[in-house]
């Protein structure tokens, strides 16, 4: 085999290779839409999976869903990180990260109304990792959270690893859930707030926030009150009210490999040619 013909050879197995790896990256930008003086949500935890990680089902137990109980009443996202990792989902090359918002240093992570943070998650194989999952506490509250409860619902990459465009997901104030892991009480415990109080444990199911019809006014309870980040909660949100928007693009992947790949076809023309 001539040295032209071995190098096209070799860059054509490299493509090939990097090709079939599907390796894809996509942007997420997460922003609390809602009101100046209404709530917060704590660093969201998102994932790229293959549909085998459920994170909660309303009328279930919140114990029956390892790591939400905890993101739910605290917003800490390792315990949901751990079980994802260690998850069918997770194994199969899963991938998650937190993402925080900071408007400048010492800034708390959460998102206060109106802002916004960006982050690049390296996807892995896209044939496999084609569904988006998140997951994030309203603060202040006691168990208050939202997340996606089906977990094929937002379909990033097609069978073959083809992205299916820019995705925009709305989410309402009525896709929150209540947890059912604590009573609802301003002044008993809840996250984040400087009302203060001891919580108290609560068996109930997994619930959508805004089904009972002391939801709103336990929301307006909060009216008034401080924030541990200093700020003053003055407004409550509706069910109808858009609360967060999560945005997902696709990252141009490096043209690096298919340059190549195209250097090696034209060397091989000019060869064939002279």
């Amino acid at each position: 085999m001539n040295m032209h013909k071995a190098l096209f050879s070799t860059l054509t197995v490299l493509a090939i290779a990097g090709a079939s790896a599907n390796a894809e990256t996509i942007s997420v930008t997460i922003e609390n839409t809602m009101s100046s003086g209404s709530f917060f949500f704590t660093p969201v935890w998102i994932a790229a999976h293959n549909g085998g990680f459920d994170s909660y089902d309303n009328g279930a137990l919140a114990s029956n869903f390892p790591g939400l109980t905890q993101l739910a009443e605290g917003g800490d996202t390792g315990p949901i990180s751990s079980a994802f990792s260690a998850s069918a989902a997770g194994l199969a090359g899963g991938a998650q990260a937190t993402v925080a918002a900071s408007a400048f240093m010492g800034d708390a992570p959460v998102y206060s109304p109106g802002e916004s943070a960006t982050f690049n998650l390296d996807v892995g194989d896209a044939s496999i990792n084609r569904y988006f999952s998140y997951a994030s506490m309203i603060v202040p509250s006691n168990d208050l959270f939202f997340a996606n409860g089906n977990p094929i619902e937002h379909e990033l990459f097609d069978l073959v690893g083809n992205f299916n465009g820019d995705l925009v997901i709305n989410i309402y104030g009525r896709d929150v859930n209540d947890n059912g892991s604590e009573v609802n009480s301003a002044s008993g415990g809840a996250a984040f707030s400087t009302n203060g109080g001891i919580s108290v444990v609560e068996s109930g199911l997994i619930r959508n926030f805004f089904s009972d019809g002391g939801d709103v006014a336990y929301l307006d309870s909060f009216i008034g009150s401080g924030t541990a980040n200093g700020a003053t909660i003055s407004s409550a949100f509706g069910a109808n009210d858009i609360i967060a928007t999560i945005t997902i693009t696709q990252v141009p992947a490096p043209s690096g490999a298919f340059a190549l790949l195209g250097g090696g076809l034209i060397l091989a023309r000019r060869r064939r040619t002279n």
